[in-house]
């Protein structure tokens, strides 16, 4: 009878004192909170202690903002949400870091150059303008750079293009060792050394003289590791089963290496060749040496000097005039512009070509 009167259900048990992982955390705005006050308290330490630069108030406060985060969720939460939050906020301080100094150059940079820089400033050269004096223009540089750029761009991407495909498609032994060993080294390349080879060869062995085209091939010797090291990742990601599947069809490798392999990493060689592009783009020492510069307007890159961005811009300050460097700011706007406007036709590239997957 007492067995019948017994209830079946098990009985729970009493719950215990919440544990420290169930605790409450931090509310969502305590991080921008925080983030005020660190602020507030950097600039209160930097203005007492006498400290003037604000890079050493940022940094006090990026200190701080680490520290009373670590507090605040120590003692709301638990450590181990603590060092979560403190990892956090470490890659935060670090991405501001980065940040800051790159916003502030543009800044900067778009505060100086925008002062002359207008369409007369685009379509006019420095022919017959004194440097000191107001007036010119950066045609004849801006024309300059394209020539050069697009003229190393044709001579180093098919060959960092080949060379990255023979490397991942058919390099095997002491050679395929040969030529990865030799494009680390030409990576770390200063560019006074490649202009210093080009003069030798170019310049003073075959008895050429400054151009436009010289640059080009000092400034595709910069480049071409930079294609090969970036185009080599690019097909590396290629998932063999595609090749695979080509083989299988009878499709021979160099078609599928064509049709398959290449379409299938055209957005990332497209960013590398880009990021090559803007390795090159402002290269000033081999300019000095092998093209010279020019005032005036020269739209043959093959015979007599020109003149480019980098150049233009380090004329223009070497001239210590306001004048001039309201012009050499100009053209380094101009110079950021241009390296931009590549990088997005990279992308749309990128995009028009990239293989279609259906749904």
């Amino acid at each position: 009878m007492s067995h019948a009167l017994q209830d079946p259900r098990p009985v729970k048990p009493r719950s215990s004192a919440p544990s420290s992982l169930t605790r409450g955390g931090l509310p969502r705005w305590a991080p921008a909170a925080i983030a005020a006050l660190s602020a507030l308290l950097g600039a209160g330490i930097g203005a007492v202690a006498g400290l003037e630069s604000r890079m050493q108030w940022g940094l006090i406060a990026a200190l701080l903002f680490v520290g009373i985060t670590y507090t605040a969720s120590s003692v709301v939460e638990n450590r181990r949400q603590a060092k979560d939050r403190v990892a956090t906020s470490l890659v935060w301080v670090c991405f501001l870091l980065a940040v800051v100094p790159l916003l502030s150059l543009l800044g900067v940079t778009i505060a100086r150059g925008i002062k002359v820089l207008d369409g007369y400033f685009l379509s006019h050269s420095m022919a017959g303008v004194a440097g000191f004096a107001p007036g010119g223009g950066v045609y004849h540089a801006l024309l300059g750079t394209i020539e050069q750029v697009l003229l190393a761009t044709a001579i180093a991407a098919p060959i960092g293009l080949l060379t990255a495909v023979y490397l991942v498609e058919y390099g095997r032994g002491r050679l395929a060792k040969a030529v990865t060993f030799f494009v680390d080294v030409m990576t770390g390349i200063p560019s006074i050394v490649a202009g210093l080879f080009i003069l030798t060869t170019w310049t003073l062995m075959l008895e050429q003289g400054p151009s436009g085209f010289a640059g080009s091939l000092a400034l595709s010797i910069l480049m071409m590791p930079v294609v090969v090291r970036s185009t080599e990742e690019m097909l590396k990601l290629v998932p063999n089963e595609l090749r695979e599947a080509s083989l299988a069809l009878g499709v021979p490798k160099w078609r599928t290496i064509l049709k398959v392999v290449l379409p299938t990493a055209i957005g990332g060689i497209s960013t590398g060749v880009m990021l090559a592009v803007a390795r090159i783009a402002g290269e000033t020492a081999p300019i000095m040496l092998l093209v010279f510069g020019n005032p005036l307007i020269n739209d043959n890159p093959f015979e007599g000097a020109q003149s480019s961005l980098p150049l233009y811009i380090w004329e223009q300050y070497k001239v210590g005039s306001e004048d001039s460097f309201d012009r050499a700011w100009a053209a380094a706007l101009v110079l950021i512009a241009f390296v931009m406007i590549l990088n997005l036709v990279a992308r749309g590239i990128a995009r028009w070509k990239a293989p279609k997957t259906g749904r």
